[in-house]
């Protein structure tokens, strides 16, 4: 019967462990030194090697010849512990065997010494399945088990084991292991079993097992299967990925705004049959790439890249703003979550939130705004845009020898008066209408939420609206339509609004204070309003 490979190339000693050696170090040490706790605690993601080494720790403390704490693989009781016949070392699957009634077995045996062991090991792997009654059975015996019993429990949820459980273990946290050290042992693997297996597959895969070490072998055997060669091409194509490539042109078809490009890029995933979540993942792993090289300064150490691809990442992370790439990532994640919730529709919302992270303007979440506004600010420091000052028009006083002179250039020439000598009555002069000095109240928004609280019809009219302050405390409020105002000048709507402006502000607004007017050119409005009509535009 064929033999799956990453149960093949188990480690049988703690040398043989990769990427632990801070915990089986300290394993080797006491096992060598005879230094051994009653219990530990194994916790860890998946594939790291917590059963594995509770598998070798079983094995050395009961090996009759040791070497240098690992055990030597070749005396009866390592034998008897590899095949399971040994009734000694029990290994048991807490998610099967959950219940108070199997502890209260292990209780009762515990008692007994080892049949042909010095040890006699219970290893409880996914431990945190275990129900709570179970583990206040286990409690006592943990705590003060005989001599003779060791427990190793391995879990991939510490969070949900009771901590009266956790203080009676020597705790140990096993690591994701490193990609190079996944890649170095692919490598090995592959050449002991004949495969042909390049560089740059063996990083897709180490980087597709995320620091397991049995994900990455599983992968490995899957994409070897039929004696082929395990290519990019091949590992793209078994584990249903999408091409670097591909991903690198999806993302400059975002900045470029290229529409046609994103939605043939999501055609080509539908019609290769490749599942979108699992494009859309490979996506935000290239976005959280770019959010680390646009946000740290040693972006090496964060991230698993050759040179090759570093250069390229660079190269298109320079097309995005940091605010850019937080709106886009937040974009990406919701829709993530939305895809895991409705499967058929996972096209539409892969192709609406592409054309959403396009253009900032069709999203209103507050990374959106945070977004347009770093634009903004860049395109002021660049020149980009340049907002004209007013003018301002001076009205001079003109005397009659002026105004005649004016008239009659020549005549005047040939004989000028000097004005010192003559005291003309000045003429009149008009004075322009006064103006109002405007300033945007930026909570507007927190007004509109008021009402909306009590009256979500009218609070529509007002959201579309902008309201100002003048010099001398009235507030004008300027809808978009007559019908609108007309909408608020009815009922209770017009009180409510100036009840929701007066909390705002912190002061009473009175009756005559709250203006209502449709929204004309905005002349006098701020310097910031009349930049953001101009690029919004």
């Amino acid at each position: 019967m064929h033999q799956a490979l990453y149960r093949k190339w188990r480690p049988q000693t703690f040398e043989d462990v990769c990427g632990q050696e801070h915990i089986t170090s300290i394993l080797q040490y006491e096992a060598q030194n005879n230094a051994l706790s009653h219990a530990y605690l194994f916790c860890g993601s998946r594939g790291t090697g917590k059963t594995t080494c509770a598998k070798i720790l079983a094995k050395a403390v009961n090996c009759h010849n040791p070497q240098n704490g690992s055990p030597c693989g070749k005396c009866e009781a390592c034998l008897s512990i590899d095949s399971g016949s040994t009734t000694d070392v029990l290994e048991m699957d807490a998610a099967s065997n959950n219940g108070v009634d199997n502890i209260r077995d292990i209780r009762d045996e515990v008692v007994y010494s080892p049949s042909s062991m010095r040890y006699r090991v219970y290893i409880i792997d996914e431990v945190h399945m275990m129900t709570g009654s179970a583990f206040n059975a286990l409690l006592k015996t943990l705590e003060e088990p005989p001599p003779h019993v060791m427990f190793i429990l391995a879990t991939t949820e510490l969070q949900k084991l009771p901590s009266t459980i956790i203080s009676r273990c020597q705790r140990f946290d096993f690591r994701r292991i490193a990609t190079d050290v996944l890649v170095n042992r692919l490598t090995y693997i592959a050449k002991e079993e004949g495969i042909a297996l390049d560089s740059e597959s063996a990083r897709m895969l180490a980087k597709l097992a995320q620091g397991g070490m049995r994900d990455a072998i599983s992968l490995l055997e899957l994409c070897a299967g039929g004696g082929r060669a395990v290519t990019p091409d091949v590992v793209a194509e078994t584990v249903g990925i999408t091409g670097r490539e591909a991903m690198i042109e999806t993302v400059r078809a975002v900045a470029e705004s290229n529409y046609d490009a994103l939605f043939e890029q999501i055609a080509s995933v539908v019609r290769s049959s490749k599942d979108i979540a699992v494009f859309w993942q490979d996506l935000i792993s290239i976005w959280r790439d770019m959010l680390i090289l646009k946000t740290t300064q040693n972006a090496a150490a964060y991230l698993d890249l050759t040179d090759h691809e570093a250069t390229e990442m660079k190269n298109i992370t320079a097309l995005f703003r940091k605010e850019t790439l937080i709106r886009h990532c937040k974009l990406l994640e919701e829709a993530l979550f939305a895809m895991q919730k409705a499967n058929s529709v996972k096209r539409v919302i892969a192709e609406m939130t592409l054309v959403r992270m396009c253009d900032a303007a069709l999203d209103t979440s507050p990374e959106a705004m945070l977004s347009r506004i770093a634009q903004l600010e860049e395109r002021l420091d660049t020149g980009a845009i340049s907002v004209a000052p007013q003018k301002v028009e001076k009205v001079e006083k003109q005397t009659p020898v002026a105004q005649k002179t004016a008239e009659s250039p020549q005549k005047a020439e040939q004989k000028p008066a000097p004005v010192a000598e003559k005291k003309p009555t000045p003429a009149p002069i008009s004075t322009p209408a006064p103006t109002r000095t405007l300033r945007t109240i930026r909570t507007w928004m927190e007004v509109v939420e008021r009402i909306s609280r009590s009256d979500p019809m009218r609070a529509s009219f007002v959201k579309s609206s902008r309201a100002y302050e003048t010099e001398d405390g009235k507030v004008i409020v300027r809808f978009g339509d007559p019908f609108s105002l007309q909408m608020m000048e009815q009922g209770e709507a017009r009180d409510r609004l100036r009840a929701a402006v007066s909390v705002i502000l912190k002061r009473e607004v009175g009756d005559r204070d709250l203006i209502f007017e449709v929204a004309q050119k905005q002349a006098n409005a701020s310097v910031i309003d009349e930049i953001i009509d101009a690029t919004e535009n």
